[in-house]
Order: C-alpha cells, then structure tokens, then sequence
C-alpha cells in the first residue's frame, strides 16, 4: 500500500502580487501518512525590491538575502522535494500562485501538484470564528509558533496541526454524507431557522434603534450584570480621489486591499454587447486565475395565484 506525502509549506514575498513579485523564504515539511519525515528550508535572492509592507510582516530585508542561493540554483531542488505530494498551505491559493509562476518562468510548465487549503478546511470546521487565519488554527490546536511570519516558523506550526484538522474535517464531511438520505426533512428544518434568523434580526434591529435614540439623547453606557457594557461611538470617513493616491498605494503595497476589484462587474461587460471585440479579448488576457462558486438558493412561491 502506497504512503500518503504531503509537503506543508509556506512561502514569504516581496510583495502580494504573484505576477510581480518574486519568492524570498520558501519552506517545507514532508508528511507521510500524516508524519513528519522531512523538512527543507531556503532563502531565495530574486534581486528585486522587497516592499516595505511586505518586510514589515517577515522581517527579512533585502541585505539578509545577500549571498542566498539565486532562483536558478534552488529552485530544481524546491521542486524536487515537491515532487509526487500534495501541497498544503494556508490559503494555499497565494503559495501554488506563486510557485506555479515560477515554474512556468523558469521552465515553461504549470505546477502540476495537487493542492489542499487548511482554511477552507478550518472554515468548514470551525466555522464559529471570526477569523479563519493561521493565529486562529494554532491557537485551536495549541501548536507552538514561535517564529510566527517566518516560512519554517509557520511551515512546523501548520504541520503539527493539518493531521488533527484533516481528521475533523473529514468526520464531519463523512458526517455530512450520512444525512443526504434526509436532506427532504432537512430542507424543511432550514427553512424555519431561517424564518427564525429572520424575525430575530428584525428583533435586533429594532433594539439597535432604540439603543442609537437612548445615547443621542445624551445617555450613558450601559453595563449588563454579566460585565458586557453597552456604548456607543462615531467616527468620520472620507472618500478619495483614486487618481491622486494609486501610485502611493502601490509604492507601499496596499493597493491591492485598499482596491478590489469588482470581478462579477469585468464578467458581466464581457459577456454583453457594450464592447468590441478587441477591448473584450484585451481584458480576457488580464485573466489571472479562474473559479468556479457553487451555491443553493430558495425560490419562494409565486403568491401571485
């Protein structure tokens, strides 16, 4: 029976966009059958710039890769490790854009490994938290992360957690197959918590209401008996002239979260009658990745009749 391999990884960036930015820390642990077996570690010298939002996360400057091994010499070796495993990364997305990149850079070929995102799975199993990151995973899971933004750091910390999360989401998922021969029933029973989520929103927005008319009267905090207190704040914002700030954003590497963009608006101008041909195939070039989102909705009863 063939062992199971899986490398973690972790990669740190110059920047946040694959398409122009270069790797600079790059590691790994190998897995088989959920046991550590092998780790591999690297900085990488790409000679270019290291943004400052970028070095202010991981810390490593453009000095400390003086004297790393250049792309054409490590990364054979990278990719040899890679080699026949699934890669697992948290928000695996980012780490296989990357390397992929690369390798069809460098040797005009996709990365053919298969990849598995330990935040989807979190999300799925956990889906209580708020915040889905790599903190939240290691706190769960009470792994050690010492070197936190560093790629080995972060690489060991996830390792020790995937084999306990891999575990609980596919209880849950073999779970959930058990209940399709009920998803009749369970469809009717969906359908009154969201009756109930419904009223209950309804129910607190009518608090909230109440508790903004309490306070511009000139009310004080509220503390509960449970210790919760109850205040209230306001605060300005501004809108910008997008022209004026978008090279300051992207000189400090913030563009892409101070902007995103509408996807759903680009697809819906392509697809109509509005643009020509041409400009069409142009942005159809822009392409980066694509996605496929797979959703139900309820399609209440015409009332009409």
């Amino acid at each position: 029976m063939s062992k199971e391999i899986e490398v973690v990884l972790d990669v740190e960036t110059t920047g946040l966009d694959y398409t122009r930015e270069r790797i600079i820390e790059f590691a790994a642990v190998k897995l088989e059958d959920g046991k550590i077996v092998d780790t591999f570690e690297t900085l990488i010298n790409p000679h270019q710039h290291i943004r400052k939002s970028s070095q202010a996360i991981h810390g490593i400057s453009e000095e400390d890769l003086e004297g790393a091994p250049e792309e054409e010499e490590i990364y054979p070796k990278i990719f040899e490790f890679l080699e026949g495993a699934t890669i697992v990364a948290h928000n695996a997305i980012f780490d296989f854009s990357f390397l992929n990149r690369v390798s069809k850079r460098l040797y005009n070929k996709p990365l053919e490994n298969n990849y598995v995102d330990t935040q989807m799975m979190f999300k799925e199993v956990y889906p209580q938290y708020e915040s889905c990151g790599l903190d939240s995973l290691v706190s769960v899971f009470g792994a050690n992360n010492e070197h936190r933004h560093r790629a080995m750091g972060d690489a060991m910390a996830l390792a020790e957690c995937y084999p306990k999360l891999k575990a609980l989401y596919f209880q849950k998922y073999n779970w959930q197959l058990s209940q399709i021969d009920h998803v009749e029933y369970l469809f009717e029973r969906y359908l009154r918590l969201q009756s109930a989520i419904n009223t209950m929103q309804s129910e607190i927005q009518d608090l909230r209401s109440i508790f903004k008319i309490y306070f511009e009267r000139g009310g004080e905090e509220i503390q509960a008996n449970t210790g919760e207190v109850l205040t209230y704040n306001h605060k300005k914002t501004f809108s910008y002239d997008f022209a004026q700030i978008k090279d300051i954003l992207d000189e400090i590497g913030a563009l892409p979260k101070a902007v995103k963009l509408n996807n759903s608006f680009v697809d819906r101008l392509v697809a109509g009658n509005a643009l020509s041909d041409e400009v069409k195939d142009k942005i159809k070039s822009a392409r980066i990745e694509i996605t496929e989102n797979k959703s139900f909705s309820v399609v209440k009863p015409d009332r009409k009749g």
